[in-house]
């Protein structure tokens, strides 16, 4: 089933414009106009309308990429920053027609890969970030720049970091666990950085709870401790501390927004009950998470997979 799902999802994924009557391009697996969006379980969502902030950013930068197009940076702050306004397919665009002038450049196809992801194209998404993995072989590491900083505004993720954690995401979507675990054990150990052990650890414990080896997962905690500090990976910091034993799960059992963040914990909340023989409780708080707004957040992106992967669809 693993590798059907992907196809599953896409046919049902669309791009609806709610107040025009222009026509919907077809293509063979997604149909898309503008709009709204509607989940591979059929959740429907409203594009939000973005902020002053993204918008002046994203005119920024396609003003910039449109006075120099041929200016790499350029290209991969046009893509991000249309990517940012929820525009997926737009910025896949502008990264494909970049790794034409570009066709050895890792940067574009990680960044493309992750919005594969947000597409639930997850095959393409292996393809491409196989690829950036392939080609930042016997390279020096080098720290990516945030689109979005946090608070502190210092950047906590490095290119091969971010490349094998995007890899190792896109096969855990797609439940090859023993590749996902292969891919975050390189996320792990291209960075020193505490927020990046603790956003590796968390997919590396929960893949080990999967291949049903709870003695590794608890070998995989081993950098975790009570005296680093973390800038801006709370939520994985938290779940490192509830499965060491250091955090009561109902702790961690939360109401509030659906964002990144949040549904980060969410998941692994859900998945802890899993793995704990609590299937009907795991079930319950995936369902719920798919009524948050943050539909394309990693951890609604995991559970939306388990609930198509280990309970009926229509359940």
């Amino acid at each position: 089933m693993n590798r059907i799902i992907p196809l599953l999802f896409l046919s049902i994924l669309i791009f609806s414009c709610s107040q025009s009557n222009e026509a919907v391009e077809k293509t063979d697996q997604v149909i898309i106009a503008k709009g709204s969006y509607i989940t591979p379980l059929g959740k429907t969502f409203e594009l939000s309308e973005p902020s002053a902030r993204l918008l002046e950013q994203y005119e920024e930068a396609k003003a910039n990429f449109e006075g120099d197009p041929n200016d790499l940076v350029k290209i991969i702050w046009y893509g991000r920053r249309t990517a940012y306004l929820g525009r997926y397919e737009d910025a896949i665009d502008i990264y494909s027609e970049g790794i034409e002038s570009f066709p050895s450049e890792p940067k574009l196809y990680r960044h493309r890969g992750h919005r594969f992801i947000s597409l639930r194209e997850f095959d393409k998404a292996i393809a491409d970030l196989e690829k950036a993995a392939e080609l930042i072989q016997g390279t020096e590491n080098e720290i990516e720049p945030d689109g979005m900083p946090n608070a502190l505004n210092i950047p906590v993720s490095t290119l091969h970091g971010n490349i094998y954690y995007h890899l190792g995401l896109a096969y855990y979507l797609t439940h090859d666990y023993e590749k996902a675990y292969e891919s975050y054990l390189k996320c792990r150990e291209s960075g020193s950085r505490y927020d990046n052990i603790v956003s590796s650890t968390h997919w590396l414990y929960m893949i080990q709870q999967r291949l049903k080896d709870p003695e590794k997962a608890d070998l995989m905690l081993a950098p975790i401790n009570v005296d680093s500090t973390v800038i801006e990976n709370q939520s994985y910091a938290d779940l490192c501390e509830l499965y060491k034993g250091w955090l009561p799960v109902d702790s961690l059992l939360q109401e509030g927004p659906a964002n990144p963040s949040n549904d980060a914990v969410r998941y692994g909340v859900a998945n802890w009950f899993l793995y704990n023989g609590d299937t009907a409780r795991a079930k319950e708080l995936m369902w719920k998470m798919m009524d948050g707004s943050s539909y394309t957040s990693f951890g609604y992106l995991a559970a939306e997979s388990d609930l198509m992967e280990y309970f009926e669809a229509n359940d």
